[in-house]
């Protein structure tokens, strides 16, 4: 990547980050704080809080994103944030936990998430876009990993309405961030790769097999916010330890959940057996979730099967962003990943109203029969996945072309040897490729794409 694209990618990251740790930061003592306000002491009220975000996140985050084509990438993102802003002060200044609702609402209606991604694809060329994405995805992953280790210790020095604060403060100053280091790109245009198109929805919601993993990135974040309902609870009582030393639990369990999920990846990477990895780590998760059904009353139990969770959960989530990649059709891969996000914010929502509701009237070990239900529904559906292709996406800028010589060379590029799929799309002046890396006939890709 040139500078710019490093300043871009890097700034963009941040924002990323910035408004990931708002989210996240309260997670891991939420609940323990929020018994304590008028309404807390209803457990489903506190899973709604803690959840709430991702029902707003998830209606406007497509819109958002579609407004950027229109508004400018900017001034959306700028709007964004400053709704976000709004909604961490009001949680801040909250009472009862009905203004916390109110406030984490507003967090997320403050969807910038597509809209960023569409300023980096205007401000990357389409070779260095994908390592672009994988800093923010980078980002995404160490953010949350953070967030369960200095939320406690924040809780400590600030409590719940000082965090909420920190984070609309990092709002305003990430609005700097995006006027100040970020570039303003030259052009603005559609990027099949990078954002939804309404024409393609449909086709992407009939695909089976991004239909699976739709329904696997809802169930994995609905059992992840679930268990955050009840975890720092069970903490508390079986381990006497207070809120503000959870971090001690996780800081460790985050340490071996990353130590042992690298292995499994570049395992299935390199051997092309990233489907067994995937089907592992979903039935390691359901046996995570039926294991915490009694390790729920045992301090040990609970940091041994938290290990266990966070191992299975960081192989997923890093796994299916690049299964999307593998599977999304050629110039929809944009469309599938923003409904797949959609699809992710929901599962913050239900996860948490299910797991105060559920908490409430049927106790902590029904939170997690209902997370085994999701997950064993899930492992089903990936037994019957089809076979992943062993295949990466390239992306290449043509010169001006016709529809007709868009379809010609789209035809030519799919004769090639190790090209699985073409699309090129002649508005964008972009061509999209699928290709088998070990039987690519390179040169024969550099006769019809020079630049290449």
């Amino acid at each position: 990547m040139n500078p710019l694209e490093l300043r871009a990618s890097i700034g963009l990251a941040s924002i990323y980050g910035l408004r990931m740790l708002g989210m996240f930061l309260i997670l891991p003592v939420f609940a323990v704080y929020a018994e304590h306000l008028p309404g807390g002491q209803s457990h489903t009220l506190i899973g709604i809080a803690l959840g709430m975000y991702g029902l707003t996140q998830a209606i406007l985050q497509l819109p958002f994103g579609m407004a950027s084509d229109h508004f400018g990438r900017k001034r959306v993102i700028y709007f964004g944030l400053l709704i976000f802003a709004v909604g961490s002060f009001i949680a801040a200044s909250a009472h009862d936990i009905y203004m916390v609702i109110i406030g984490r609402a507003i967090q997320g209606a403050g969807a910038i998430s597509a809209a960023v991604t569409a300023l980096l694809a205007d401000l990357t060329r389409e070779e260095h876009r994908t390592k672009a994405m994988a800093v923010i995805g980078m980002t995404i992953g160490l953010t949350f990993a953070l967030s369960l280790v200095l939320g406690p210790a924040l809780y400590h020095l600030i409590n719940i309405p000082g965090i909420f604060a920190m984070t609309g403060v990092l709002a305003l100053l990430a609005i700097v961030v995006v006027k100040i280091a970020v570039p303003d790109p030259r052009h603005s245009h559609f990027h099949s790769d990078a954002e939804a198109a309404p024409a393609k929805l449909r086709d992407v919601l009939r695909n089976r097999e991004l239909v699976r993993l739709n329904f696997g990135i809802f169930a994995l974040h609905a059992v992840q916010m679930a268990m955050f309902v009840v975890v720092p609870f069970a903490l508390k009582q079986t381990g006497g330890i207070d809120a503000n030393h959870h971090w001690q639990v996780y800081l460790p369990v985050m340490i071996i959940s990353f130590l042992f999920m690298v292995p499994p990846i570049i395992y299935g990477e390199k051997k092309g057996r990233l489907k067994e990895v995937f089907i592992a780590s979903v039935a390691l998760m359901l046996i995570a979730q039926i294991a915490f059904v009694t390790a729920i009353q045992h301090f040990w139990g609970i940091f041994i099967v938290l290990s266990v969770y966070f191992v299975a959960f960081n192989i997923l989530e890093a796994s299916l962003p690049s299964i999307i990649s593998k599977i999304a059709p050629a110039g929809s891969k944009g469309t599938a990943i923003g409904v797949y996000n959609t699809f992710q914010s929901l599962g913050f929502f239900v996860g948490g109203a299910m797991g105060g509701l559920l908490s409430s009237y049927f106790g902590a070990s029904a939170v997690f029969m209902f997370g085994a239900g999701l997950i064993g529904a899930w492992l089903i559906l990936a037994f019957r996945m089809k076979p992943l292709p062993a295949v990466k996406n390239l992306m290449f800028h043509v010169r001006e072309l016709s529809t007709q010589e868009a379809r010609r060379l789209e035809e030519r590029l799919s004769a090639v040897l190790g090209v699985t799929e073409a699309k090129v799309i002649a508005e964008e002046g972009v061509a999209y490729l699928k290709v088998d890396s070990r039987r690519l006939d390179e040169p024969a890709l550099r006769v019809l794409l020079p630049s290449t």
